[in-house]
């Protein structure tokens, strides 16, 4: 028996790896975050699969879920949005298992900063502008973030910027982003990346506020960056035909790595 942990994607049920899918469907029991997963995920569990959906229910009471499929020798699939490796609450499952002796494994899946950037057709990494994405949030309920960890200390690197779990307090991190990167610098916001209901508002620090007005959900990302529609940007010298690298030796034709 093996808990599964599965990064089930930003939304879309096909954005999902063959792992994970074929992980779901050999698994008699799945445990899904219901308030984030969409269901169409479901339908890969194989049929008569016990499906939960643990919204609503505590840590203690997913433990015993899992706790109860090790006894029966099932496998669970147990699925959360996005990918697992930053604020998924995985890790404080992963301790339960193993004081519990459960064996798991985990599988990674598309994040949601992967799958906005996808919806505005954009690189965040452009040659002579931004080389470095930084991943954060700000203080919310029910994390606080670290006293090192702040907006303004990121902004300070000149990365761009995918702020996470944050859209409530919109205002708030353009101001406190603006004295470091200007106000005309490039935003977007987008909700539900890759659902059907998707919706992006473009604009800069100074006026993305207004022009995203109240915020109808919390399920949105913030990326801030001069490389957001940027055109004005080197090309890379990866494929510049004067660069020597071991695949495309200069003075030499391109051969597939079979030929050589």
């Amino acid at each position: 028996m093996t808990v599964h942990f599965i990064g089930a994607g930003p939304g879309a049920p096909d954005l999902l790896t063959l792992r994970g899918r074929d992980l779901i469907a050999s698994s008699p029991v799945c445990l899904y975050a219901g308030s984030l997963v969409p269901r169409g995920v479901l339908a890969h569990c194989p049929p008569n699969a016990r499906i939960i959906d643990t919204a609503p229910m505590s840590l203690d009471e997913i433990i015993d879920e899992m706790v109860k499929a090790d006894a029966e020798g099932q496998d669970v699939a147990r699925l959360h949005s996005g990918d697992l490796s930053v604020w998924s609450a995985m890790g404080e499952q992963l301790r339960r298992l193993n004081a519990l002796s459960i064996p798991y494994d985990v599988t990674p899946g598309v994040p949601s900063f992967a799958a906005a950037s996808a919806a505005l057709g954009a690189e965040l990494t452009l040659p002579g502008l931004q080389q470095s994405v930084v991943l954060t949030r700000m203080s919310g309920r029910a994390t606080a973030m670290p006293e090192t960890e702040t907006l303004a200390n990121f902004a300070r690197t000149g990365a761009v910027l995918a702020i996470h779990l944050s859209i409530h307090v919109l205002d708030r991190a353009a101001a406190e982003l603006s004295p470091h990167y200007g106000e005309d610098c490039p935003v977007a916001v987008v909700w539900r990346a890759s659902w059907p209901d998707e919706r992006v508002v473009t604009g800069t620090l100074g006026d993305i506020a207004d022009r995203v007005g109240p915020a109808p959900d919390r399920t949105a990302l913030i990326l801030v960056g001069r490389t957001l529609g940027a055109q004005d940007f080197a090309e890379s010298r990866l494929y510049a035909a004067d660069y020597d690298r071991r695949f495309r030796p200069r003075g030499e034709a391109p051969r597939f790595p079979e030929e050589r």
